[in-house]
């Protein structure tokens, strides 16, 4: 693969917007999480991550997972690509070192991404939802995954953690196939949440092929408008959402 198939430049085409990120004293903090697995936690961390990192933002992606797919998508970026730090969370601590230096980013980093793992629960749960500003919740049109879906938000939104400190919550439709009876269940069954549906991500192989080679949808020279149209609403609820805590900074 040559670098002619994606952007060098840190200039944005993709169509979404000429949006700027700005610096903040402490880097927000994204959660990606659902306790079941294969339902693209890891493509829509890698992906914000290539968006933040197009803004001119320092991003980092924090990987729970013990397969340790962000962090090898991340190891597989060509260099002239915008760099993402990255972090291998489900290692423990090397002897001699804390948790905390573990999963230390550098001091200029914007925006955290918090790939988590399946079967999250627990302990690991509630420190995830203690330290995230917003969390996405990616979710397969399936009867299964709808299900545990249902099940782990319920646990999320019931756990001590959560009611004592509350934080924006989004669903996303992953892997989609509009005209199918699956897609049409998966909706009926969000439109009962309490909780916004945000957006529809079709399902294609274009996410498999960008990640065998570290590549994300806003790195492409030439994206698809449709899978632009769709990340759209995704990118203006964590920015409205994200926006509200610097407000609340302020006013503090």
């Amino acid at each position: 693969m040559t670098t002619a198939l994606y952007r060098t430049s840190y200039l944005d085409p993709t169509g979404i917007s000429a949006r700027r990120v700005k610096e903040a004293p402490q880097p927000k903090r994204l959660l990606i999480a659902n306790s079941k697995g294969g339902c693209g936690k890891t493509t829509l961390s890698t992906n914000l991550a290539t968006y933040f990192a197009r803004q001119d933002a320092k991003a980092a992606l924090i990987d729970y997972d013990p397969q340790a797919s962000s962090y090898l998508w991340i190891k597989s970026r060509h260099p002239s690509l915008p760099p993402i730090f990255s972090i291998k969370a489900f290692e423990k601590a090397a002897v001699g070192a804390t948790r905390t230096w573990q999963l230390k980013v550098p001091t200029d980093t914007t925006h955290i991404l918090l790939d988590s793992p399946a079967g999250l629960s627990g302990h690991l749960m509630n420190d995830l939802i203690r330290q995230a500003d917003v969390i996405i919740v990616p979710v397969v049109p399936s009867p299964i995954d709808i299900r545990a879906a249902a099940r782990f938000i319920q646990e999320m939104l019931l756990s001590q953690t959560f009611r004592a400190h509350p934080k924006p919550i989004g669903v996303v439709a992953n892997r989609v196939r509009r005209n199918t009876l699956c897609y049409s269940r998966l909706r009926s069954f969000l439109s009962t949440l309490r909780i916004p549906f945000i957006t529809s991500i079709r399902d294609t192989q274009y996410y498999v092929r960008a990640a065998e080679h570290g590549l994300g949808l806003f790195d492409m020279q030439h994206p698809s408008q449709r899978d632009v149209v769709e990340w759209n609403p995704l990118i203006e609820w964590i920015e409205f959402n994200l926006a509200k805590y610097d407000k609340k900074a302020v006013n503090h």
